[in-house]
Formats: structure tokens, C-alpha cells, sequence
């Protein structure tokens, strides 16, 4: 027979109220008190209920997490466990917990979010991603639903609260940085266009180049699902234009590495014939051959904030929308070399 929350109260000479305090540790309750009904709590093997009491109170406890791709998909990427890292401790300091989203393509990610509002399984939700036309985003927007962004919404920017890097400016800063190390000749290998991080990373460069009085050439730049697509033809074809690039500017680490193993197929080395700059910071990037120069955009930190300023709008449906752009470093490796120095 399953123990209740009345066996406890008999147990610790209490009254059942007072356990309930106790298990919502409740301020008015003396440490002496919490203690011995923990102690018979545990002794009992006694569980609360806590979907129960939180369903009483209107709120689940619990905050929904959604992500651009299934979860099978989506953890090949290191970013999100390291920015899922972030949410957990904000959200465990807040005694939440957190509901991952399963669906697997647009489609089911959006029902499985309509699902999560209108069952009222979670009190808020992040959205780990800001796709371009993004039918889930407008859905909550409308709903008036508790949600943020980690990455900046293509519309309604000013009725959003969102955390994010400055994409545009770093993107133009590392081509301004590859500048400054002789290379006129600098490429883009940039991701998924129907994401704004992607937009947003290839303006910065098409910006810098223009700042830096270099030409916007279509050939220098690639789709990275055309990598995924056919291997290394892409690259191939790159480094053999009649002038081929002398830098490549990477959309994230994982696609650095992919290009660096093309690269070395065709017998061309990094830093000696190309220089590569990348995205993210993943832990790997200081230990893969040659260590990854790239820009650490505080994943953790995104993760963080995006959760603090969510319980935000969950405790107070009132609170001012709120933007924020994470500091960003670029941690200098080796995948870079000064151009006057090839050759010598």
C-alpha cells in the first residue's frame, strides 16, 4: 500500500499540513521541524506528489525546451548540450525542470509546442533556434504564451525577449581579423539561410568585405549543406578558381573540422596554404590538428540567460521585453597564419 502524505504526519507527530510546508520548505517552518519530518519521509520511502501539487497551484514547475532538430540530431552538435547546461542551472536553482522536445521536423516540432501549451505541460518554453518565417514562434507570439529566444527573432524583434551574440558584428570582425593578417582573398562557408544566425554571420561578411575595400564574389561562397551533399567536390572546386582563397571563414566548428579533412585530401595544409577561422568554440576546437582559431560566443551563458529571463515572464506576465547580445572572444590557435609569412 502506497504511504501518504497522512502516514508521514502520524509518523513525525505532525499535522499533514505541516509536511506539505515542509516539502514546499515553507520559511515559516523551523529547521528542527523539516528536518525529523525528512527523516520519517525518507524512512517511509514517501515520494511527494509534485505533478499533483503543481497542477493544484496552476504551474508545472517546468519549462519546455525546443530545439531546430530531433533530439537524436540536435546532440551531435555540442552547442546544445552545453547551452542545455546553462538552462538546467538556472532552471534547477529555480526548482524547474525541463521538457524536451522529440519532433523530428518542422512540423511535429510546432504541434508538439501547441501540444505543450495547450495541455499546459510546461509554465514557459525556449526556443534554442530563431528560423526565418518560423510558424512555432508566431504560434507562441500569438498565444501569449511565456517565451524567449536564444537567437534573434526575424520579425516582431522589438515584442520578443531574446538573448543572442552579435552575429553580424562578429562575422564582420573575424574577416576584419583574417584582413589584418595580409589575406584579401577570404571565403564563406555559411549554414542554413532559413536560420537568422546564418543571415545574419554571412551579412557581417559580405559588410567587412566591403569595409575593407575587398570584392563579394559568389564563387567564394558555399552553402554548408552542398558539403554534406557532396563531400568534398565543394571545396574542391573552391581551391581550384583561378584565384582561390587564401582564408576560409567557417560557420560553425563542426564544419571547420569537416573542411580541414577535405583539405587534407587534396594535400593542402592548414595554416601553410589556407588559413581557417570558425564559429562556437566547441571543446574539441584546441585539440584537433591544427588547434581551431574561433570565436567563443559564451554558449553556456546563452543558455543561462535565456532561462532566467523566461522564469522572468513566468513569474510576472508583465515584464518588459527584454534583448541581450553574450560577449564574444576569438581564442587565436593555430588554423591561422599571417599571410606574408607562407612560403617563408
Amino acid at each position: 500500500m502506497a504511504i501518504t502524505i497522512i502516514d508521514v504526519a502520524k509518523e513525525a507527530n505532525v499535522s499533514p499540513a505541516t509536511v506539505s510546508r515542509v516539502i514546499a520548505d515553507n520559511p515559516r517552518i523551523s529547521e528542527q521541524t523539516k528536518r525529523k519530518v525528512r527523516e520519517v519521509m525518507e524512512r517511509l520511502e514517501y515520494h511527494p506528489n509534485f505533478q499533483a501539487r503543481n497542477l493544484a497551484a496552476k504551474s508545472t514547475k517546468t519549462v519546455g525546451v525546443i530545439m531546430s532538430n530531433s533530439t537524436s540530431l540536435a546532440f551531435q552538435n555540442p552547442f546544445f548540450p552545453e547551452v542545455i547546461r546553462g538552462i538546467c542551472t538556472s532552471a534547477h536553482a529555480s526548482k524547474y525542470g525541463i521538457y524536451l522536445s522529440t519532433g523530428g521536423s518542422e512540423e511535429e516540432i510546432y504541434q508538439e509546442v501547441v501540444s505543450m501549451v495547450q495541455g499546459r505541460k510546461v509554465d514557459g518554453i525556449i526556443l534554442l533556434y530563431s528560423r526565418v518565417n518560423d510558424r512555432t514562434m508566431a504560434f507562441l507570439k500569438d498565444a501569449k504564451f511565456p517565451f524567449t529566444m536564444v537567437g534573434r527573432p526575424y520579425k516582431y524583434e522589438d515584442e520578443i525577449t531574446y538573448i543572442d551574440n552579435d552575429n553580424q558584428k562578429i562575422a564582420h570582425d573575424v574577416v576584419e581579423y583574417l584582413f589584418n593578417l595580409g589575406h584579401r582573398q577570404i571565403a564563406f562557408i555559411g549554414g542554413n539561410l532559413e536560420f537568422v544566425v546564418s543571415k545574419d554571420r554571412l551579412e557581417g561578411y559580405q559588410q567587412a568585405l566591403i569595409d575593407t575595400g575587398l570584392f563579394y564574389s559568389d564563387a567564394y561562397f558555399i552553402h554548408d549543406e552542398a558539403i554534406k551533399a557532396t563531400g568534398n567536390k565543394s571545396i574542391k572546386e573552391l581551391m581550384q578558381l583561378e584565384v582561390p582563397p587564401t582564408a576560409i571563414v567557417a560557420h560553425d566548428d563542426l564544419v571547420a573540422y569537416e573542411i580541414i579533412r577535405y583539405l587534407e585530401e587534396l594535400s593542402i595544409q592548414v595554416p601553410k596554404d589556407i588559413s581557417i577561422v570558425s564559429f562556437n568554440n566547441h571543446s574539441l576546437s584546441a585539440y584537433v590538428k591544427p588547434p581551431l582559431t574561433s570565436v567563443d560566443i559564451s554558449i553556456f551563458e546563452l543558455g543561462f540567460q535565456s532561462a532566467n529571463f523566461l522564469l522572468e515572464k513566468i513569474i510576472d506576465p508583465k515584464a518588459p521585453v527584454k534583448h541581450h547580445f553574450v560577449p564574444t572572444t576569438l581564442i587565436e590557435r593555430d588554423s591561422c597564419g599571417n599571410i606574408k609569412m607562407v612560403g617563408e
